[in-house]
């Protein structure tokens, strides 16, 4: 017989790592999803939780794809003399004909890709990317704006 937790279920899988500031600082214009080369230690640290996504960016080199400023602090059981760098650059596994699309968009004035969400699939290390555009200051104001708004909206539909 299950046992009830008081209605809460409790997640028990690795968890799901949101790049939150992404979707304050830009415009997120289309996403993709790809999968990451990762050692092992880096995937036990990820299932830890142990990452950072909001200082990365990703870049077209000599035709690969490659996510630049992950940090993922080491694993701490790790058994190792070699401690792997933790900010180095590592490969987004994409389709050549992905890849030359957002090798297009970047070449496109003020675009960059970011990370907005690192997740696993079927037991593999996905992460999803956004082509993004700057906010401006004005943008934000207007963000914020449209959201107290609404949040005023939904009181007085409460009341």
């Amino acid at each position: 017989m299950a046992r009830k937790t008081g209605g809460k279920e409790k997640r028990t899988g690795p968890p799901t790592i949101n790049n939150r500031q992404a979707w304050a600082n830009y415009h997120i214009l289309d996403t993709v999803e790809a999968g990451i080369m990762l050692t092992g230690a880096e995937v036990k640290s990820i299932r830890e939780g142990k990452v950072n996504i909001s200082e990365a960016h990703a870049r077209v080199m000599k035709g690969e794809m490659w996510l630049m400023g992950m940090n993922i602090n080491p694993y701490r059981h790790m058994n190792s003399f070699v401690v792997p760098d933790p900010l180095r650059s590592r490969k987004l596994l994409l389709h050549r004909k992905q890849i030359e699309k957002l090798d297009v968009a970047l070449s496109e004035k003020g675009l960059t890709i970011i990370p907005l969400k690192l997740y696993f699939k079927k037991g593999f290390a996905k992460i999803e990317l956004g082509v993004a555009k700057g906010k401006k200051e004005y943008d934000k104001r207007e963000d914020i704006k449209t959201r107290d708004a609404k949040r005023e909206m939904d009181r007085a539909m409460k009341r």
